[in-house]
């Protein structure tokens, strides 16, 4: 009598893997041009406003955050009434929305924090309570190694419960902490030989930054915006506040500008916007470093759904794997082949903000480019979020480990992402990214090397991803037999459907049983049933067709 395989109750229990789905286009625009040409009036007049709102921005959101929870229609009346005397209605409209937006962002940001500090509380609990040496799993930490380092830990573990109390404390009394112009920048002036600079130098960004020049859009209202106005033709003109009312060169208490705008990009959607009246907003911002002055217009646009899956899977897709420096691409047929060689779109993540996104940019323009000549209506990408996989407790001394995940800009290429490839009429499948890197290598990596291709476990995550994007399994489908053998190695075996649960596992070894099963005996099968269940399509002679297994063998 054989045994039956038991299974073993220590193997690693797979979860759940979400659907992939078609991510949602762009809800918002924005274009942006440089004013050249400014006369030396036309400077002094926008810092002179700049600075004058931005001193009345500053005093509001002083108010918004002593409100905190107890805020209303009404205390957002009488703020909105005490600004419209010292600059005028619309400018204090735009003040106090852009308060709200900045109160909620804190707020956002202070519950993101909260989650964190839990995070990191319950790591060190868990690995507290557990022996020093105990080995951890892949899903659980083990002890810590040494008794010193478990002293510190829990020291560490005192100082998070105390900023956790805090943090809860002062979201439910709606305490918020907010620095006009940037807490990185106000922490560069404790240090300006790390940040290179001077005090003047520092002076002049910290005043260019909480500066306030920007105006909402009105829909109805003559070229979308009363309060900072283009016309088609590009003249640029501004609603002076009460004050510097006197300054003005134009009627109405407006200043004209000498500067003429020309956006490039999307421009045609700007202008057919304005001659409708449809809102726009602006904003107006000096770059302190190259001494430019720059406006950027922004609208919203109504959240469509995209193409449905089917269709965007109907011309193949593009596996695309998100690393720290560089997308790994492949494509794949309909039938989740791959075609052709991989591709690779390098970026440099070091140096300053600006520097980081244009690489991201590049690095999209060009997969973009190689997507559309391809063919493909679609590119498959994993739905990343690393917001619970950077925390210092949960890989501990994997500072480097911490690093690389960290610098994979997630958030920012969703959003480059999904714009961009609305553009080129391309949609995005966002993929449940467990196991791609795991699975692909494990089998795609090897087959598909050879002399003159070298595979990577990022090229073959890639597939893997195209794959799962395509809805198919991320395995390979086992080769068929041999011609003349056909008979002695038994039928391949059947590609697991998609309702089958565990389809996702790797292949199991077959039995010794299963091996009886398909085993043929001397005499016991003619070659015309053999040919009843594998028949080769005389259409094609290099195909086979699998035909159903009988319910009893």
């Amino acid at each position: 009598m054989r045994r039956l395989p038991v299974s073993d109750p220590k193997k690693k229990q797979l979860r759940t893997i979400d659907d992939p789905f078609v991510a949602l286009g762009p809800s918002g625009v924005a274009i942006r041009d440089r004013l050249k040409h400014l006369t030396p009036e036309d400077d002094k007049v926008l810092r002179l406003v700049g600075e004058h709102l931005g001193r009345l921005a500053s005093l509001d959101l002083k108010t918004r955050c002593a409100d905190g929870l107890k805020h209303n229609s009404d205390t957002w009346a009488a703020r909105k009434q005490g600004l419209t005397a010292p600059s005028s209605s619309r400018w204090a409209g735009s003040i106090t929305k852009a308060t709200h937006d900045q109160w909620a962002l804190s707020r956002r940001c202070q519950l993101a924090h909260i989650h964190n500090l839990e995070a990191g509380v319950r790591t060190l609990m868990h690995r507290l309570s557990l022996p020093i040496g105990e080995k951890g799993t892949k899903r659980t930490p083990g002890g810590y190694r040494s008794k010193g380092e478990w002293f510190h830990k829990s020291r560490r573990l005192a100082v998070l419960t105390r900023r956790l109390d805090t943090a809860r404390a002062e979201r439910e009394a709606g305490v918020v902490h907010v620095v006009r112009g940037g807490r990185r920048l106000l922490g560069n002036r404790h240090n300006l030989a790390a940040a290179q600079l001077t005090e003047a130098e520092w002076r002049q960004r910290w005043e260019a930054e909480r500066w306030f020049l920007a105006a909402d859009g009105e829909s109805g209202k003559r070229f979308g915006n009363e309060t900072i106005r283009i016309t088609p033709e590009g003249e640029v003109s501004i609603k002076l506040p009460s004050p510097l009312a006197h300054l003005a060169n134009a009627r109405h208490g407006r200043y004209v500008l000498a500067a003429k705008v020309q956006f490039q990009h999307r421009g045609a959607e700007w202008r057919e916007r304005i001659e409708h009246n449809r809102a726009v907003a602006y904003r107006i911002h000096l770059d302190v470093q190259r001494d430019r002055w720059y406006l950027t217009g922004s609208w919203t646009r109504p959240t469509v759904k995209t193409i449905p899956l089917a269709t965007a899977r109907a011309e193949g897709m593009v596996g695309v794997d998100t690393n720290a420096d560089h997308f790994a691409a492949y494509q794949l047929d309909v039938h989740g082949n791959p075609i052709g060689d991989p591709k690779r779109f390098h970026y440099d993540l070091s140096g300053s903000a600006e520097h980081r996104d244009a690489q991201v940019r590049h690095a999209i323009s060009q997969l973009l480019h190689w997507a559309n000549r391809c063919g493909v209506k679609a590119i498959g990408i994993e739905n990343l979020d690393f917001g619970q996989e950077k925390t210092r407790e949960k890989h501990g001394r994997r500072k480097r480990f911490r690093q690389l995940i960290s610098a994979i800009p997630t958030g920012k290429l969703r959003a480059r992402l999904v714009s961009m490839a609305a553009e080129q009429d391309l949609a995005i499948v966002a993929v449940d990214p467990a196991y791609t890197s795991m699975w692909g290598d494990q089998h795609w990596r090897k087959p598909l090397t050879s002399s003159k291709k070298k595979m990577s476990r990022h090229d073959a995550a890639g597939i893997a991803i195209g794959r799962r994007a395509l809805g198919h399994p991320i395995r390979r489908r086992t080769a068929p037999p041999h011609d003349d053998q056909s008979d002695r190695r038994g039928h391949r075996t059947i590609q697991a459907d998609r309702g089958v649960r565990g389809r996702e596992e790797p292949r199991h070894p077959v039995t010794e049983r299963a091996h009886d099963a398909h085993r043929r005996t001397e005499g016991t099968r003619t070659r015309e049933t053999s040919a009843s269940k594998t028949v080769r399509d005389a259409r094609s002679p290099g195909t086979w067709h699998q035909m159903s297994l009988p319910d009893t063998v």
